[in-house]
């Protein structure tokens, strides 16, 4: 990689577009060359300087940047990607990398054949509380239980995009693949198993959707976890930012202070500390050590963390990082929230291959 910046073409501008495309702006490290949106959205004053285009083909030949970083809706990113990369781009894509299995190892396949990079924004990667959950977690030891949520009581325009989301994408589906790539990265273990179960609570959202699930995942070393969301106007506030891992050895909780409101895009990432428990008890049958508490001082709000994880973006570029992992677990943690959306359809565990 030169000194020069890596130019970098936006596509899609919604809340993460928008929020990635600041990043870029911000850091000297990137150069945007263009904006792609299929309207004019409401820009921050550093990004109104740019013309929005509306052909992606067309903007990837006219331009031809380095980088291709795609926050459409889910039901485009495969073919967009592979565009990209066929394009000789390399490629950052916002979570879910695909809507079906076939196409996530399509965009692997594109990013190998083609010797591009291909990064899936799991953005919790970045976060140093999330990385020192990870951490204290895989130190007790598993199996696990993994107790996980992320519930949104939306209204006016958060419902508005919620509903335009689940045209083609479950809640499940959308954020769950944060929270399974974090059980993921705790356990080594494979996961074998899935269940899920649904509802639709709304009339406003198609007869095929639904706006709560709930999955339950086994795993091949008896880890067990367990993910809900659900979004719109009835969704309560009581419970709504649940991130919990229990194993024989203790468990470690993240904890939120003060008040939080689930339709809070900071709340999402936020922890305030976290709670380790040890299960070791003396010989009166009392703990042997009192909980530790820590307080996590670096604590990035949303726009932070989008611009850590640009940052490891330009990283992979410059130290031409392998990838490869990352990529594998981008497909594994889809696979089985895809798997528990097809449990939910159906009625019947789905069984993993991977």
């Amino acid at each position: 990689m030169s000194d020069r910046p890596i130019s970098v073409l936006v596509a899609g501008l919604g809340n993460m577009g928008r929020s990635h495309a600041l990043a870029y702006e911000k850091s000297p490290g990137f150069e945007i060359v263009g904006l792609l949106n299929r309207s004019k959205p409401a820009l921050d004053p550093s990004l109104e300087k740019y013309e929005i285009l509306s052909s992606f083909s067309k903007a990837l030949s006219d331009l031809q940047p380095d980088l291709v970083s795609i926050n459409t809706y889910s039901d485009s990113h495969a073919d967009f990607a592979v565009m990209a990369l066929e394009a000789g781009c390399h490629v950052f894509v916002e979570k879910p990398l695909a809507t079906n299995i076939q196409d996530a190892k399509r965009v692997v396949a594109a990013a190998k054949a083609n010797k591009r990079k291909l990064i899936v924004g799991y953005i919790l990667r970045h976060h140093p509380s999330w990385m020192r959950l990870i951490k204290e977690a895989r130190a007790l030891g598993g199996p696990y239980v993994f107790r996980m949520n992320l519930n949104q009581q939306s209204s006016g325009d958060t419902w508005h995009t919620h509903k335009q989301l689940m045209q083609t994408t479950s809640p499940i589906v959308d954020c769950g693949v944060h929270y399974l790539d974090v059980m993921c990265q705790i356990t080594d273990a494979r996961p074998v198993e899935v269940r899920g179960m649904g509802v639709r609570l709304s009339n406003e959202i198609a007869s095929d959707m639904y706006n709560y699930g709930h999955l339950q995942v086994l795993f091949e070393d008896a880890s067990v976890g367990w993910y809900e969301a659900g979004w719109g106007p009835m969704i309560s506030e009581s419970a709504f930012f649940v991130k919990d891992v229990m194993s024989p050895n203790g468990s470690v909780s993240i904890i939120i202070d003060g008040e939080a409101k689930s339709d809070d895009i900071d709340t999402h990432t936020k922890t305030s500390s976290i709670r380790v428990h040890s299960a070791a008890i003396d010989a009166d049958g009392r703990f042997s050590s009192p909980d530790r508490l820590f307080k996590m001082d670096d604590e990035p709000g949303h726009q932070q963390l989008c611009e850590r994880e640009q940052e490891f973006v330009r990283q992979a570029f410059e130290q031409d990082m392998d990838l490869t992992q990352h990529m594998n677990d981008a497909v594994k943690s889809l696979a089985v929230v895809l798997a528990a959306d097809a449990s939910i359809k159906t009625g019947t565990a789905q069984i993993l291959e991977l």
